[in-house]
């Protein structure tokens, strides 16, 4: 379960995207009680403090908080804080209540708040190219991804054995001239039913208004660094180039091409002995790598969008 608390329309962060490490301790089968706080707004003095202070007022334990901003003078601010709170069913509906008090009129905050127990249900779109599709069926079989496959569509219907054999719900629907009439069905299955959709190499262009009507995010996997080799053929492009380094972004996709908030990119070293198909295998290996990281770090609510830009507070 989330809920959110919204501040006053704020300006568009210049903040990059934030790598760091350490440990968390919610993990993949989180105790009952544990939960993620997200904020982000204009930062100003006194905002860790008025979050832990009110944290602990209800006896919660702050297992892990990470917090970033932009300047120190004049910057946005964002934080994920997790913490464990056993009485937080009970207590859920005055922490919010304290919580909208305290972060929205007192300090000008957005806010979300993520019972880590209520894993994010995904809907997988694909075509025929299934490596991203099979990669993330398999993790999320072997638990290495904290969500549930709740169904997966395609505009073909090559894949749908091997999708039934890891027991998730396969929907065909077709694509043709006028892509209306499959958005709507697409609209239909996912209603209610999804709190992500994650394109993993579906090769259909998204509407804007099926981006304005799906109501969740919406992730996409291309295959270089965005936005160079955009279109078919990106291998034989890079082939022609002579390229020494092919990599792939991860995005949140938006009514412009490619161009939605990056959430996730890699590269890996090639030379002019790479044959296309070479480096079509290599390029498959990192698209993998690189969706599966940006599609678990969705999950556990360490991305915070801003604008076109993202700030990740990484494992």
């Amino acid at each position: 379960m989330t809920t959110t608390g919204a501040a006053p329309a704020q300006s568009t962060a210049s903040a990059a995207a934030l790598t760091a490490g350490g440990p968390e301790a919610a993990g993949f089968a989180p105790s009952t009680g544990a939960a993620r706080l997200v904020i982000q707004g204009a930062d100003r003095p006194g905002i860790v403090s008025a979050v832990s202070t009110l944290l602990a007022e209800y006896g919660a334990n702050i297992v892990s908080l990470r917090q970033y901003s932009s300047d120190a003078v004049g910057g946005q601010f964002y934080q994920r804080t997790v913490f464990g709170l056993p009485s937080l069913e009970s207590a859920r509906e005055e922490l919010e209540a304290d919580l909208d008090a305290v972060l929205v009129r007192e300090l000008g905050l957005s806010w979300t708040l993520h019972e880590a127990t209520h894993r994010k249900r995904v809907a997988i779109f694909a075509s025929k190219t299934d490596h991203c599709l099979l990669d993330l069926l398999w993790r999320h079989r072997r638990n290495e991804l904290p969500l549930d496959v709740a169904m997966v569509v395609s505009n073909h219907p090559d894949l749908a054995a091997e999708v039934h054999g890891f027991g998730i719900p396969f929907h065909h629907v077709p694509v043709s001239g006028d892509k209306r009439a499959a958005e709507q069905e697409h609209l239909r299955l996912l209603a209610g039913n999804v709190d992500l959709v994650v394109l993993a190499r579906y090769m259909q262009i998204i509407s804007d208004d099926f981006l304005q009507r799906v109501g969740v995010p919406v992730i996409n996997i291309h295959h270089s660094f965005l936005p160079a080799f955009i279109g078919a053929g990106p291998y034989q492009k890079a082939k022609q180039r002579g390229v020494k380094l092919i990599g792939a972004t991860a995005h949140y996709v938006t009514k412009d091409l490619d161009e939605g908030p990056i959430i996730e990119q890699d590269v890996v070293r090639v030379s002019h002995n790479d044959t296309v198909q070479d480096l079509v295998q290599k390029g498959a290996d990192i698209e993998r790598s690189v969706l599966s990281r940006a599609v678990r770090w969705h999950c556990e609510d360490r991305v915070l969008r801003d604008g076109n830009q993202t700030v990740v507070f990484t494992p």
